[in-house]
């Protein structure tokens, strides 16, 4: 980027790895289909502007599907489900399959955490849940007709590893009753390293998991007394190092800036330890302080929290730190190693994003278990009752469990492309999207350029006749200029329910 400019504008060439791509004029209705991507550079550090990013600092979607989950609602039901299964085995049968199985127990409290949980030291509780996941997943198993690979399987809480051994290896055996898990499979798992150990990490890789997510959030011990999870860097190293040694292929720390009594030191401090464990991939999440949703986070002192210039400052730093240290920015709040799969995929223009951040299989339908789990099916999502009352009440009368849900129309599918691109790539191939949809791209969205406009003005964006590319000062508000193609948002004052794009 020339001082004082704008990167120049290089002609947009379609990647050497296409997606499929539907006939002009054709119905959208293929959950694969998806624009081919810009080839751009991707592994580029984002431009860190304080003035900018305080400009255009305001709420928006993660983006982690299209409609955001807030669209959906309860006239979708069980029936609307199993309808979508009945519509993707005429369609699909065979195609492979992403699983995702929610476990809600944790035994203590994180203050920060806006997860979907269960906090209990009651283990008889587990069993129970158990029992209530084994029908689940029996119920929605025989409705896919198959068989249908499993490429990935990802394990999520709450605390995973909460369950006992005998009750990891009944569920893993579960699942391998119904589905295929492919040799080649993403098989990931959510690990609290003050809850497991090498002994632990033993068993995952003997079930298959080959894949790990630790959460750090912070190494600070003053921080850590302030969200109540003291975790000790011995105990994460303990964990990182046996995923090491029995075989893992990638392992993720998740870290959390904004946190109460966080200093620019300290989290420097952090991120020395991070970076010298060397997990494959790194997120940095911003803390949203939303007590008013997040009820534990009402044992927060608010007085605590780091100033805006502070919590600025703690992201500037990680960046430069990260990226310093070989990091690719991959996106939003994430960082990959170049030769971890998030960075490969993103170099090949095959990355999107799903219900869990980014993912290497855009083109899987995702079948979700358990309380809250959210699925896509189709055109379809399905979101599962979210407490365990209301979820075993429908399991038990073996009625699947989807409390809500949305189905998607031309428009949803189209701007859900659009918009993944933009938040994988930094770049859209106005072209590229009318050979996939059969649009005219600047007639569609003439109200989207116009206010891509304003963006360019301010330097996030590049814009010329052939395509839209993030620039380095744009990639940190990713959020903001996806933002500009959500019609739902457009449609209706929503920011509110958003966490904070910094």
């Amino acid at each position: 980027m020339l001082p004082g400019g704008l990167p120049a504008v290089e002609p947009f060439r379609p990647a050497s790895r296409l997606t499929p791509i539907k006939k002009a004029g054709a119905p959208a209705n293929e959950n694969s289909a998806m624009i081919p991507s810009a080839q751009t550079a991707t592994a580029v550090a984002p431009t860190f502007d304080a003035d900018l990013i305080r400009r255009y600092d305001g709420a928006g979607p993660r983006y982690t599907s299209y409609p955001t989950a807030d669209r959906f609602h309860d006239r979708f039901g069980a029936g609307d489900y199993v309808d979508a299964l009945a519509e993707r085995n005429a369609e699909r049968a065979g195609d492979p399959l992403s699983l995702y199985v929610h476990i809600p127990f944790c035994d203590t409290i994180c203050y920060y955490c806006a997860c979907n949980k269960v906090i209990t030291r009651d283990r008889t509780r587990a069993e129970r849940y158990l029992t209530a996941l084994f029908r689940e997943i029996d119920r929605v198993a025989s409705l896919i007709e198959g068989p249908r690979e499993v490429v990935q399987l990802h394990w999520g809480g709450g605390t995973p590893t909460y369950l006992s051994d005998a009750q990891l290896t009944a569920l893993m055996g579960k699942l391998r009753e119904h589905f295929v898990i492919a040799p080649e499979a993403e098989v990931s798992i959510e690990v609290d390293p003050r809850k497991a150990d090498a002994a632990t990490i033993a068993r995952l890789a003997a079930l298959g998991f080959n894949r790990l997510s630790v959460g750090i959030q912070d190494f600070d011990a003053d921080v850590q007394r302030a969200v109540n999870r003291i975790q000790s860097e011995e105990q994460t190293r303990t964990v990182i190092d046996a995923a090491r040694a029995h075989g893992f292929v990638s392992v993720n720390a998740d870290l959390i800036y904004g946190l109460p009594l966080q200093t620019l030191a300290g989290f420097g401090a952090t991120l020395d330890k991070v970076i010298a464990a060397g997990p494959d991939r790194i997120a940095l999440y911003s803390y949203a302080h939303v007590p008013h949703l997040v009820k534990p986070q009402r044992s927060i002192d608010i007085a605590t929290l780091p100033t805006a210039a502070t919590k600025l400052a703690i992201l500037s730093l990680a960046i430069d730190r990260l990226c310093g240290a070989g990091y690719v920015y991959i996106g939003m709040d994430h960082f990959a190693r170049p030769g971890d799969e998030l960075a490969r995929a993103q170099a090949a223009g095959t990355l999107h994003r799903n219900f869990q951040g980014y993912t290497t299989r855009p083109e899987c339908d995702l079948v979700a278990f358990g309380a809250s789990a959210i699925g896509r099916i189709g055109r379809v999502y399905a979101q599962n009752a979210k407490t365990l009352d209301a979820y075993y009440e429908r399991v038990d009368a073996d009625i699947v469990p989807i409390a809500r849900g949305y189905r998607l129309d031309d428009d949803d599918i189209l701007r859900r492309d659009v918009i993944a691109r933009l938040m994988c790539d930094f770049a859209l191939d106005f072209a590229a999207v009318e050979r996939t949809y059969g649009v005219d791209f600047r007639q569609r969205f003439a109200p989207e350029l116009d206010a891509m406009a304003t963006l360019a003005a301010d330097g996030l964006v590049d814009v010329d006749g052939t395509g839209i590319r993030v620039t380095p000062r744009g990639r940190l508000l990713v959020r903001t200029v996806a933002m500009a193609f959500d019609r739902h948002l457009r449609e209706a004052s929503l920011a509110g329910r958003y966490s904070r794009v910094i």
